[in-house]
């Protein structure tokens, strides 16, 4: 059955019955449960990611529902995560899934929470959590999918410690104006970010193509235009620089 299941990809050169096996035994751990988790973590389990952890402590609200396609009506007040886990084990009931309804309070603890996970993938929504994210992965030497949406427009880099800039390089404190409202949001965009990111993580678990180091990724699906531009490091970066 599993094999039938995963048929379709195991025909390309980059998968094959080998890769398919590299993806069944690697795992992904997700922070945050939203819009970018929701298209995120159904492809990873589709392409037969074999472990997800993912992390949020927020239940389901009726608002959520426009972009965040791992929710259902139904699971309204259900915690995100236990919805999640009934919509990921659903789409592939082989798959192992660890659901922390927690919030990120310090590096130590989310230090903890991504132990043992091969690649991690930001689906949050604020610079205070993604320096988190950025400070616990090179603390742990551990890749990471950072991606943002605003509108119609969404941005996408891949972090490899030791191999290329950090979130700290690209943004070196906080921008954000903490009186900001929420971001106005329709779905498709944190869903094709979302996409994005799973593809650079299977990408990274198979060790096939160009990784997105490096390069930060715009697309504006409004004009329908995709851009990138170079992200150098900073020799002098607080997080990962050589001082």
């Amino acid at each position: 059955m599993e094999d039938k299941r995963f048929a379709r990809q195991t025909l390309l050169p980059e998968v094959g019955p080998i890769g398919q096996e590299r993806l069944h035994k690697a795992s992904v751990f997700l922070v945050g449960c939203g819009g970018l988790a929701s298209s995120a973590a159904y492809y990873l389990v589709s392409a037969g990611i074999g472990r997800i952890g993912i992390a949020d402590d927020d239940c389901v609200e009726i608002s959520n529902l426009n972009r965040q396609i791992l929710h259902t009506t139904s699971r309204i007040g259900m915690p995100k995560v236990e919805s999640a886990q009934k919509a990921l084990e659903a789409l592939h009931p082989a798959l192992t899934v660890q659901a922390l309804a927690c919030r990120l309070t310090s590096v130590e603890t989310l230090m903890e929470m991504l132990d043992g996970y091969d690649i991690v993938i930001d689906c949050t929504d604020n610079y205070a959590a993604r320096y988190l994210i950025n400070e616990a992965c090179i603390r742990l030497d551990k890749p990471w999918v950072y991606a943002s949406v605003s509108g119609f427009e969404g941005q996408a880099m891949t972090i490899v410690p030791g191999r290329g800039p950090c979130y700290r390089c690209l943004y070196p404190s906080n921008p954000a104006d903490a009186t900001k409202s929420a971001e106005p949001a329709i779905g498709v965009t944190p869903g094709i970010m979302g996409i994005i990111q799973s593809a650079e993580a299977i990408k990274f678990i198979l060790g096939a193509g160009t990784l997105l180091m490096g390069r930060m990724l715009f697309v504006d699906l409004l004009e329908m235009s995709v851009s990138e531009f170079n992200v150098p490091r900073n020799e002098d970066c607080p997080a990962c620089g050589d001082a």
